[in-house]
């Protein structure tokens, strides 16, 4: 059988009084999410804890199965995604440019990574003049990804358990960077935090006088004058997806960290383009998902809610999943015309689209359908009536063994074969051998 996973990003919100006071998902026409959803069971999903806002990169390791101490950082999956080089034991950052003013001897961020706007040729000369820093033990190379994106690589003896210097949100103070306290590696978390506070220090000397922003200025444009920094990490060996499930995976998304986490989980891959009809987007990567005979699950991503939700506009985030819907028509009559196929559509987290927080922690709709899944009486497909589903509220790895439940992939607890125990049944394990030995084994003998 066929494992689909079809996640919305950011899909699930709050209510708002534009909307008479329902979320954009229960807003939006969404006839063929309210389909599955009368297929199938339903309920809620959170990757960790009810509350808990998560970013994409997080909540995907956690549904995918794996232990959040095992986590390597965003900044390792967007190198690994965007090709940035680097070697095992380097820490990697996300870093972008923004625009700070000092106030009372304070530097506040007044632009962050989604402000700065300008000549992509003006943006890659500053990031070019501030590419190669060495300090003491740690050397940093920055490598610049997209427009407003880049990977800082420090090497060297460094950790990456030190602290942000991005707040996130303007009008807040840049933070210093710091080692995290009760850190494994104090000597080198403190080393990090020091060497990375005298980088961005140089980096502010050479952006602030760089004649590329005494044009922008003169142009009206605000300085890129600071490097912010932040979700370091470095890499960690993972359990490959098919020995922690049992099962041959693939994920088609379009952002280079759904690449690194793939590769990262043994993963393949198959990275999509976006445009401007999402609908269409999401129905190209279904008719992927449904047509591949290579692979026993598929991870379906689309990043289209989440993007709508960052634009602060419940209204536009409602006709964003309007659109989205129109791409399931291929899907739904899967579902409808085919026993092969298991289908779980959720979403990673919410992404509210009126609040001053990037990510929030309420969980998310979620159904899954398919041959033998227990059909309860949820007939909309939304965060308030998936509540009322026979799923009830699963959380983390939940999700994962409960489609593998559905597929009859599931092992029953305390059963081993071979010599590893998980949450599959194996199909490969030593069979047994006749011993040949010739013994005088007393077992048996007359007295």
């Amino acid at each position: 059988m066929k494992l689909i996973l079809l996640l919305l990003d950011g899909l699930g919100d709050r209510s708002y009084a534009v909307l008479g006071h329902r979320t954009p998902l229960q807003a939006a026409h969404t006839r063929n999410l309210d389909r599955l959803a009368q297929r199938g069971c339903n309920g809620l999903y959170h990757a960790a804890i009810p509350g808990q806002c998560l970013p994409s990169e997080t909540a995907h390791f956690l549904l995918f199965g794996y232990p959040l101490d095992r986590f390597p950082g965003r900044g390792l999956l967007e190198a690994v995604g965007d090709g940035v080089p680097f070697d095992p034991d380097d820490v990697l950052f996300l870093a972008h440019l923004a625009s700070i003013s000092w106030q009372t001897g304070v530097p506040i961020l007044t632009h962050g990574r989604r402000d700065m706007k300008g000549d992509p040729r003006e943006i890659e000369t500053l990031y070019q003049s501030i590419s190669v820093f060495n300090t003491g033990q740690i050397r940093f190379r920055l490598h610049q990804t997209h427009f407003n994106d880049a990977i800082l690589v420090a090497k060297g003896p460094g950790s990456p358990y030190v602290s942000d210097s991005d707040p996130m949100r303007t009008v807040r103070p840049v933070a210093r960077v710091s080692p995290l306290s009760g850190n494994p590696e104090p000597e080198k978390s403190m080393r990090t935090a020091q060497a990375l506070n005298r980088y961005l220090s140089h980096c502010h000397r050479v952006l602030s006088a760089h004649d590329v922003n005494r044009c922008r200025m003169d142009a009206g444009l605000p300085p890129a004058n600071f490097l912010t920094t932040l979700r370091s990490g470095r890499r960690i060996i993972q359990m490959p997806f098919e020995e922690r499930w049992g099962l041959t995976g693939m994920v088609i998304a379009s952002g280079g960290m759904y690449g690194g986490l793939a590769h990262e989980l043994r993963l393949d891959f198959r990275r999509a383009q976006d445009t401007e009809d999402v609908g269409r987007d999401l129905q190209e990567r279904i008719a992927w998902a449904l047509g591949d005979t290579a692979h026993d699950f598929i991870h379906v991503h689309t990043k289209a809610p989440d993007e709508a939700g960052h634009t602060g506009d419940p209204e536009h985030k409602r006709a964003v999943i309007t659109r989205l819907d129109q791409g399931l028509n291929e899907l739904v009559r899967a579902v409808e015309m085919r026993n092969d196929v298991l289908v779980a559509v959720t979403a990673d987290h919410s992404t509210p689209s009126g609040s001053t927080l990037i990510h929030s922690g309420e969980p998310v709709p979620m159904t899954i359908v398919g041959p033998g899944v227990r059909r309860d009486d949820v007939g909309s497909f939304d965060e308030i009536s998936a509540a009322n589903g026979g799923l009830g509220h699963l959380r983390g790895p939940e999700l994962m063994l409960m489609m593998l439940n559905y597929a009859d992939r599931s092992v029953l607890m305390g059963h081993r074969l071979g010599d590893t125990e998980g949450s599959y049944a194996p199909t490969s394990y030593p069979p047994f051998e006749l011993d040949s030995t010739r013994r005088n084994d007393t077992a048996g003998e007359s007295g």
